[in-house]
């Protein structure tokens, strides 16, 4: 009977992935019941690889990691057998257009930047995040958890960044950080080339440069207008208690103004004060010193971006001791440039001291960030800096790696169980989990190939 009892509490992992794909039309927000993962190769990112390991996810978190024997499992736990699969944490893209985008060349699908001016940084790409759109059950099954979502390029100060989950009763559930970064782009791409008549953006450098530092001069003013008019109201609300009744008397003052509200100037008040990182993205070695220079000059806290023909100057960008994300490795070098000049990007960063995150830049193609890492290993990037530069990296860079990244207790129990190796283009995603709910290993496509497959 206890051995009946036994094998009744533990399940194969292909009949686990039955069950849910039997329920994938039931919506399940929240973790039921203890899970344990039971003989798999653990891969921790923060405390080596567990050859068979076991993994329980509890409440939404992870409970307990360790090896096979040293793990006490819940008795009410569902045990999934495994041996032979890999299990890590799901993986973090940091940067993507999930939601902003349906079909490329379909207009009324996509929102994905504000054309009506090149600073728009009271832009949240919050107001325009749609949970459901088809792309992100691609990205999540090849392992994709987590991702920033960012507003194009093609402004100087598109708008602000938010960090999302891929799995969540609705859009806001999913929002995890509403407004997490600010980019600052740089690039060249941000030049406009309207008519003479219609000219009104800067189509040169100097004058990127020049407009970002007067936009920034009139936050630091607004600033300022903010603080005086504080100060004002609170005299107003106590006067000073020297001051004789006759001279409070006398002189009856009105209430202090407000300053007239601006979004624009407002929502760059955090990051002038340095409460939030600005994402400074630069291609060419002439640009990234310029956006440097300019970020310095007021003191902004940053992390670099899109650096992918700053070879000439990496030690430079290794003194500034800032995070680096790169990607997507696949770009086309210069003409001038060796054939590896891109692909080996992460490599030459990472053998400089520079902390690397890897991301897509894409909202069809999130689903290929395992395999930018593994194309880096190619190009010396050491095996277990690639894992992390899809992981514990991110999750550092974006704040939130005391929750996301790696496999250890009390985090977020967001976990991956493939086939082999997660940067291996020949291993399949067999399950993730989210918050430790095993989330449908379905998508449009996986749809459409079982409809029609069967005719």
């Amino acid at each position: 009977m206890q051995a009946g009892k036994q094998v009744a509490g533990r399940w194969s992992l292909a009949a686990a992935i039955a069950l849910v794909v039997g329920l994938s039309s039931i919506s399940v927000f929240a973790q039921s019941k203890p899970v344990a993962l039971k003989g798999g190769k653990l891969l921790t990112i923060t405390h080596g690889t567990i050859e068979n390991g076991v993994l329980v996810m509890s409440g939404g978190k992870i409970s307990a990691v360790g090896a096979a024997g040293s793990v006490n499992i819940p008795p009410d736990a569902q045990v999934i057998d495994v041996t032979g699969m890999t299990v890590y944490p799901g993986l973090i893209d940091s940067e993507t257009a999930l939601g902003l985008t349906e079909i490329s060349a379909e207009p009324m699908t996509n929102d994905l930047v504000e054309p009506s001016d090149n600073i728009t940084p009271h832009m949240h790409v919050y107001d325009a995040f749609h949970g459901e759109s088809e792309l992100i059950p691609v990205a999540r099954l090849n392992g994709i958890t987590n991702a920033i979502v960012a507003p194009a390029s093609s402004n100087t100060l598109p708008g602000q960044d938010s960090f999302i989950q891929l799995d969540g009763a609705s859009a806001e559930e999913m929002l995890l950080i509403k407004d997490v970064a600010m980019p600052v782009n740089f690039t060249g791409e941000q030049r406009r080339n309207e008519s003479w008549e219609k000219r009104k953006f800067p189509q040169t450098r100097m004058g990127m440069a020049a407009q970002l530092r007067q936009t920034f001069l009139d936050a630091q003013e607004y600033e300022r207008s903010l603080a005086d008019y504080e100060k004002k109201k609170s005299e107003f609300a106590n006067p000073s208690a020297s001051a004789s009744d006759k001279d409070k008397s006398k002189d009856k003052k009105q209430p202090p103004t407000p300053p007239k509200r601006d979004l624009k100037l407002e929502a760059l008040l955090p990051y002038l004060d340095g409460k939030k990182t600005i994402v400074l993205a630069a291609e060419e070695a002439s640009d990234l010193e310029t956006a440097v220079n300019l970020a310095n000059e007021f003191h902004l806290k940053f992390v670099l971006n899109r650096i992918s023909y700053s070879q000439p100057v990496l030690n430079y960008v290794a003194s500034l001791k800032v995070p680096v994300i790169v990607g997507p490795i696949y770009t086309t070098p210069k003409p001038d440039a060796r054939f590896d000049a891109v692909y080996s990007l992460p490599a030459q960063l990472y053998k400089r001291g520079v902390k690397v995150a890897l991301a897509s830049f894409d909202a069809h193609n999130v689903r290929n960030l395992p395999y930018q890492a593994g194309f880096a290993t190619a190009f010396g990037l050491p095996y277990d800096e690639a894992l992390k530069a899809v992981t514990l990296n991110p999750a550092e860079i974006w704040g939130v790696a005391d929750r996301l990244g790696s496999l250890d207790s009390g985090k977020t129990a967001n976990v991956v169980v493939a086939n082999g190796d997660p940067l291996d283009f020949k291993a399949d995603v067999k399950q993730v989990y989210i918050e430790g709910r095993a989330v449908p290993m379905t998508s449009r496509q996986t749809r459409l190939r079982d409809q029609y497959s069967s005719r």
